[in-house]
């Protein structure tokens, strides 16, 4: 099965993750690549612009051939804001979409206090582009697309 883990930044995307994937499972999350691909001592969410280059090309190869095995293996993937070629593609597999947000004012808290101030704008965009509650989106609930 494909979880793809949607949320703005802060929310709790790689601790649901965390509660929820088995050491067998593939988990796709820039932020632990990023980390992997950087020097001892690299900060953990504040990667410079050729790291994140770097990354994001490992992302999508992890991506792809995470996909070939879904019959194997459970594959957790974070995607902040999927467009709508990234929501067609998870549909055709069949994903699981989870939307972690626990409220606006708690991720901009956590933003302030962990991450870098470009993620507040980060996370404007997630909340001014997201589905409301209204049309089925519930914090931390799954829904397809």
């Amino acid at each position: 099965m494909l979880y793809v883990v949607t949320g703005p930044p802060g929310a709790g995307k790689s601790s649901w993750i965390r509660a929820r994937a088995k050491p067998t499972d593939i988990v796709i999350d820039m932020d632990l690549l990023a980390l992997a691909l950087a020097g001892p001592g690299a900060p953990d969410h504040n990667h410079g612009e050729i790291l994140l280059k770097v990354t994001q090309r490992a992302r999508y190869a992890a991506i792809d051939e995470a996909c070939r095995h879904l019959a194997e293996v459970d594959v957790y993937l974070i995607h902040t804001m999927p467009n709508a070629k990234a929501r067609a593609k998870y549909k055709r597999l069949q994903a699981r979409i989870v939307t972690v947000d626990p409220g606006r004012d708690v991720v901009m808290r956590r933003i302030e206090a962990m991450r870098q101030p470009g993620m507040k704008a980060v996370a404007t965009r997630w909340y001014n582009q997201r589905p409301t509650v209204a049309q089925g989106v519930m914090p931390q609930r799954s829904r397809d697309w």
